[in-house]
């Protein structure tokens, strides 16, 4: 088999594997997808664990936060220092781990938001509008205290300071990949973005 196309696929199902959901159901015995927003994600788990397990709640979500970050960049680091391979295949391999978590075939197609695991690969991409996009999340969740809006917003960060930093990406010379990362995650959003318009969006307390 041809080395990119495992690199893909590994790509898409390591990440796609739903820790989130792993987690809770293993050591809370709970179904997080029936629960709260439904999302398997760190945001709703410690949402749902505060209220169904307390005591565990912290350490699951961030297990889940770091193992969604990891999990997509995994096979990067593997195709980048072992192979060799160039940003071509990195950035596709990027976009494949996000689509991975947020459309995962072992949940029939379902997932996360994608935050977690798209800030995880756009971290090993790009380093700085990365580190800036979470500082203005961090700042943005304490005021806002709306996970949803200030994921969001730091998104919004990364995208403007990418262009900001790097007018022209090395090698593949198009924004075109952290565009469609960025769609992905605005589209798993659409729930809470009608909430948001709604006025009816959970904080995180």
């Amino acid at each position: 088999m041809d080395l990119n196309l495992i690199l893909y696929l590994s790509a898409y199902l390591l990440a796609a594997i739903p820790f989130g959901f792993i987690l809770a159901k293993v050591f809370a015995g709970i179904d997080v997808r029936q629960e709260g927003s439904g999302n398997i994600g760190a945001t709703n788990v410690l949402r749902v664990l505060k209220e169904k397990a307390p005591k565990i709640a912290k350490q699951i979500t961030i297990a889940t936060f770091v193992l969604d970050a990891t999990k997509g960049v995994i096979v990067m680091l593997v195709a980048r220092y072992y192979f060799g391979v160039d940003d071509n295949i990195l950035w596709t391999l990027a976009v494949l781990a996000v689509m991975g978590h947020c459309f995962s075939p072992f949940l029939l197609f379902e997932g996360g938001k994608g935050v977690a695991t798209g800030f995880g690969v756009l971290l090993m991409m790009l380093p700085l509008p990365s580190i800036i996009a979470i500082v203005v999340w961090f700042i943005s969740a304490k005021v806002l205290k709306i996970s949803s809006l200030s994921s969001l917003i730091g998104l919004m960060a990364l995208l403007v300071t990418s262009y900001i930093i790097h007018p022209d990406i090395a090698v593949i010379h198009t924004h075109a990949p952290i565009w469609i990362i960025s769609f992905i995650i605005f589209y798993k959003h659409t729930p809470n973005i009608l909430r948001l318009f709604k006025r009816e969006e959970k904080s995180v307390a």
